[in-house]
């Protein structure tokens, strides 16, 4: 490189680095501007957190619900309790933030268990659940009626609903097969004793052994684990309870509709009968007849046109809220 060159060279860097100098503004001055930048979007953020907090308080009032207790009614024996709710209002907060939008309708919620639950009340027949949640169960007794299962599971991944079919331990023997194809579904799987006996003539060994014969081969067929008992008919005492409870931790099912289908009414009978005793809580109880057959599709409609969610038993005996539609 010749000295001419080197000389060029020097007054281009000179140059430039005297134009960098010319313009530079400290660091500490970039700094400082990044930094007040940030307390008055940080105090905008405060501010508005505050505005949202009184607002959500305001919100809050009239949509807290207290939560209420299982109890043991004279007539209805055991009744589930339900979950309150209560606003989160830092969610809520985070949430409005987040999309821009002030609204009662994107309250975020927190479920409150009761102080009592359905456990705490022991060994105790269930007929229904709470009555202020809106939920209600078609649950389908088996022990009989093959002919009609498939039309019956079609209707109800009609209308997506899963539900509860209890199924005698004998008929799950003999028909491996169906009750695969229940479990195949998504339904829920109950246990209605092995030989269809009137459990309330029954001494302790022979309770035992309806129970615990169905157990097992519910378990040895499908691989679950029944936790609800349905007593053929519905006939039992409070040793049948007992030892549903305290040997099998099985909660002892009744129903609060009765379609009676097993005497072969119409359809129509059945439509009618039963939308009249449709409500929050309810559990109605049928099998697989032509009648019910016949019924079904329109009892579900019937019951989301009244604000009812068709779900399995375990769902409408639980303590929790539904989700809201």
């Amino acid at each position: 490189m010749t000295n001419r060159t080197r000389r060029l060279l020097f007054i281009v860097i000179y140059g430039a680095a005297l134009i960098v100098l010319l313009n530079y503004q400290p660091i500490h001055h970039y700094i400082s501007t990044i930094k007040n930048v940030q307390v008055v979007n940080g105090d905008r953020n405060e501010n508005e957190k505050a505005r949202l907090r009184a607002q959500i308080e305001k919100w809050k009032e009239g949509r807290e619900e207290q939560p209420i207790d299982a109890v043991v009614d004279q007539t209805w024996k055991a009744i589930p309790g339900y979950n309150g709710r209560v606003v989160d209002v830092e969610e809520s907060i985070n949430k409005m933030l987040a999309t821009g939008v002030s609204s009662p309708d994107l309250l975020v919620y927190k479920e409150v268990p009761p102080a009592v639950s359905l456990e705490q009340l022991g060994a105790q027949p269930i007929y229904r659940g709470n009555p202020n949640k809106p939920a209600i169960s078609f649950m389908i007794n088996v022990a009989w009626g093959n002919e009609y299962l498939d039309s019956m599971l079609n209707t109800l991944d009609k209308h997506k609903v899963k539900t509860t079919f209890f199924l005698d331990g004998s008929w799950v023997k003999r028909y491996p097969e169906e009750a695969k194809k229940i479990l195949a579904r998504g339904h829920e799987i109950g246990n209605h004793a092995y030989s269809h006996p009137d459990m309330n003539t029954l001494g302790t060994q022979r309770i035992h052994q309806e129970i615990s014969r169905t157990q097992d081969v519910i378990y040895k067929t499908l691989e679950v684990k029944p936790s609800l008992f349905a007593p053929p008919s519905g006939a039992f005492n409070q040793r049948v309870v007992q030892i549903a409870h305290s040997s099998y931790q099985m909660n002892t099912i009744l129903w609060t509709a009765d379609t009676i289908d097993w005497q072969k009414p119409s359809p129509a009978y059945v439509i009618n009968k039963i939308s009249r005793k449709m409500g929050n809580g309810v559990l109605v109880l049928m099998h697989p007849t032509s009648t019910s057959e016949a019924s079904l599709d329109q009892l579900l409609t019937i019951a989301k046109k009244k604000g009812l969610q068709p779900t399995t038993v375990s769902e409408v005996i639980s303590s929790r809220r539904l989700p809201s539609p």
